[in-house]
């Protein structure tokens, strides 16, 4: 939270334990208590917990379904004690296999896991297309979330970097318009919860997910400047997962970049209105 504090973020994003690791961080109430003092202290607004990159929903294998269920469930309880705005997901790689059972799979286990929680929302992250994981289109999003229940506690995060890679030509208005109307083809446009901020070292349609600073990627400035400048996006919690100046994350100047560009593009729809 701090780091976040010192950089002028009004919303943040962090994982619950190690990313790449299984064993659980244990917190106490004392710890959650003072979680939520700090952010009642602090100018920021918003907190979106990650889940571990381990988890995979649409597994058949019955000890890594387990081991999945309960990473989610912990998030899941620990974004309830700390009052977190959703556990963002990959829902996992279907491998070799046809996508409808991967997909049923990976809804069931998601709406376990919210059966077993409280409040805490999860947040369907929009993936690049890579080695057949789930949740590259919209529609495989919407059957997850089908399988899932349905839920008002079942949202998306949409990534910027993930979009492009996935074939949505975000760094144009009649791409973000037609990403829109497809996504509103399968999902209600309130389960759209949360953005990831990422520009993209590998071209459109690659299905290569290699997150670049913005600006200096594929999408580059002036197409982030008609991304941050859509209506749709306004008020969402947004994080940037760039690499930054020194490969250890976004700094403040990156933060000032993306609100410039977020102006700029706004000035511009305005005068396309007129």
């Amino acid at each position: 939270m701090s780091r976040g504090e010192a950089i002028g973020c009004r919303s943040i994003q962090i994982f619950n334990q190690s990313p790449r690791a299984w064993r659980p961080t244990r917190y106490t109430e004392e710890d959650f208590a003072e979680f939520r003092d700090r952010m009642a202290e602090s100018g920021i607004e918003s907190v979106i917990i990650h889940a571990i990159y381990l988890i995979n929903t649409a597994t058949p294998d019955r000890e890594l379904r387990e081991k999945s269920r309960t990473a989610l469930m912990h998030a899941l309880r620990v974004g309830d004690s700390i009052g977190a705005d959703g556990v963002v997901l990959h829902p996992g790689s279907r491998k070799q296999e046809d996508p409808v059972p991967a997909i049923v799979r990976s809804g069931e286990m998601i709406g376990e896991a919210l059966s077993e929680t409280e409040r805490c929302p999860i947040l369907i992250e929009q993936m690049a297309g890579h080695a057949n994981i789930l949740a590259h289109t919209f529609e495989e999003i919407a059957g997850i979330i089908e399988a899932a229940g349905g839920g008002e506690r079942l949202g998306l995060c949409l990534d910027s970097c993930h979009l492009f890679a996935a074939g949505y030509d975000i760094g144009t208005y009649s791409g973000i318009d037609r990403m829109l109307e497809e996504c509103d083809r399968f999902l209600d446009r309130h389960r759209l919860r949360a953005l990831h901020l990422n520009d993209s070292k590998e071209p459109l349609g690659s299905r290569r997910d290699r997150h670049e600073d913005i600006g200096k990627g594929r999408i580059g400035e002036t197409g982030f400047a008609r991304f941050l400048s859509e209506e749709a996006f306004d008020g969402l919690p947004a994080t940037m997962e760039t690499p930054g100046p020194e490969r250890k994350g976004a700094v403040a100047s990156d933060l000032a970049l993306a609100n410039r560009l977020m102006r700029r593009g706004r000035a511009a729809r305005h005068r396309r209105k007129q």
